[in-house]
């Protein structure tokens, strides 16, 4: 079990300055709208990832008046305890390990989270680079070799880009590095949406509703991957020159999110999203402690906004029994009754203290 045993934060958003000691199981903070709440698991995030699951825009998350911002935690797991610090500026990013600055590779997958928060509502209902990401985040976070492909297409994308708006004679070697790596990545995120789908469909499953996640591009082996990509590739040789860009390839393939069969982009109400949003979270959770024997720290967000409060305690239980949860709430009374499962935290105007 990996979970956060202690949490420092200051200049995050309205909070000044807050340290409070987690419990294993859940922790639950409660209190009105605009209080401080969601930054605190936010900060979570940051200290997980080195950025938000809210925004892009750092300089929003610094405090008004403060140079910059920082987040740290003990970070404590079967390999023993290791401090956990991320310093965030407008221009400059700063990752540690035991005081120790280390480089974002180094740091990475040190500490996994799974978010749920109604801002990550653009997974379901925004653009088709918004899923790819949230595919991509996912399987990285359970698969080490899965964030190093990523970065050798991204990187690999790059370069045959600026050789086919250059001309360069050097495209076709190019080319074939990004077919042998795009064919890689293709095929190992088409593994993960497929172990996903098993996940949703043993999940939180409201009113009976299925779930399920479908791609365009699903090869059955690296290697028909390649010769699709190949295939591809070949056809739209003629408009790629002419765009300067590559026109085929993970960067650009389709994924949908379905319910009861239908993509949840076009026709979801609001309510669906939040509990399509839901089920994914729980089962990226569910999938990564299955694939891997460890667990992530769980963020739910506003969970008993989007649930009835016996159905939200019961999925707090759940949680708690594979892991560590940070959730919050609006509702002091609902909060509390949580407590036989861990610590209860209200927070007022950027102040926390355990309740």
């Amino acid at each position: 079990m990996v979970w956060v045993e202690s949490l420092a934060v200051r200049d995050f958003r309205n909070i000044h300055e807050a340290a409070l000691d987690l419990h294993p199981g859940i922790n639950v903070f409660h209190g009105r709208n605009a209080q401080g709440k969601t930054s605190l698991l936010e900060a979570v995030g940051v200290l997980s990832r080195g950025r938000s699951f809210r925004t892009e825009d750092t300089p929003s998350m610094i405090r008004r008046g403060a140079s910059g911002l920082v987040a740290r935690g003990l970070e404590s797991g079967a390999a023993g305890a290791g401090q956990l610090e991320v310093e965030l500026q407008p221009q400059r990013r700063v990752f540690r390990v035991d005081g120790r600055d280390v480089s974002p590779r180094e740091y990475q997958g040190r500490l996994e989270v799974i978010v749920y928060s109604t801002a990550r509502l653009r997974v379901v209902h925004g653009s088709m680079r918004d899923r790819r990401s949230f595919l991509d985040r996912q399987a990285a976070a359970l698969w080490p070799s899965y964030r190093a492909e990523l970065r050798t297409f991204e990187r690999l994308l790059q370069q045959r880009n600026a050789a086919l708006e250059g001309r360069s004679a050097d495209l076709p070697a190019w080319t074939e590095r990004f077919v042998e790596s795009g064919a890689r990545l293709r095929h190992r995120r088409a593994l993960y949406a497929e172990r996903l789908t098993t996940a949703l469909g043993a999940g939180f499953r409201p009113d009976g509703e299925s779930y399920a996640v479908r791609l365009s591009s699903r090869p059955a082996s690296e290697e028909d991957s390649r010769r699709a990509l190949v295939a591809e590739l070949s056809s739209l040789a003629t408009r790629e020159r002419a765009a300067g860009r590559s026109l085929a390839g993970p960067h650009r393939d389709g994924v949908a999110l379905l319910l009861d069969g239908r993509d949840a982009a076009e026709g979801a109400s609001s309510g669906q999203a939040r509990s399509l949003l839901l089920a994914l979270a729980l089962a990226s959770l569910a999938l990564y402690r299955q694939e891997t024997g460890r667990s992530a720290v769980a963020l739910l967000d506003d969970l008993d906004s989007e649930l009835d409060e016996s159905r939200a305690a019961e999925l707090c239980q759940q949680v708690a029994r594979g892991g560590q949860a940070l959730v919050t709430s609006a509702h002091a009374g609902w909060a509390e009754s949580l407590r036989p499962l861990g610590r209860v935290f209200s927070v007022v105007e950027g102040m926390v203290r355990c309740a």
